[in-house]
């Protein structure tokens, strides 16, 4: 019943690595929701996944490490929809388009100099603030 979570052309978690578990859902929903079990908990271990290369689990841990167990464990929860199919397909979505966020590389950084009018502006708008305090007075000299 469980089938690979594809999350890009290059990266596809295998589904034994995916703990989906369902529990009763909170909020209204009268007799149906106090007797189904339709919230999906999803659990997927980012350390120890074999889906990912070294880089990309550097990535993956970096990028998600405040959404992570000190396992390294991943939990994510639906409960939007009164079908555990369809709750399980989206939390199923929302951990490949988290993933897929995660793997984008960084964009390198460009060294870049500022512009001669911009460092102009600057020393302009030092000289303004240096002759405003020298206006300032003293207190008490009133020679």
């Amino acid at each position: 019943m469980a089938e690979d979570l594809i999350v890009n052309a290059r990266v596809t978690i295998p589904a034994a690595e995916l703990e989906f578990t369902a529990t009763r859902a909170s909020g209204p929903g009268g007799q149906h929701v106090n007797t189904s079990d339709t919230r999906i908990q999803l659990r997927w271990n980012a350390v120890a996944s074999a889906a990912l290369t070294d880089l990309q689990r550097q990535r993956v841990l970096a990028a998600l490490a405040s959404r992570l167990t000190t396992g390294g464990d991943l939990i994510l929860a639906c409960d939007t929809h009164r079908s555990q199919r369809r709750n399980r397909d989206e939390v199923a979505a929302r951990l490949a388009a988290l993933l897929r966020a995660a793997l984008v590389p960084p964009r390198p950084r460009r060294a870049t100099r500022p512009t001669a009018s911009s460092r102009q502006k600057r020393l302009d708008q030092k000289k303004r603030h240096g002759a405003v305090k020298r206006t300032r007075g003293r207190a008490g000299s009133d020679d």
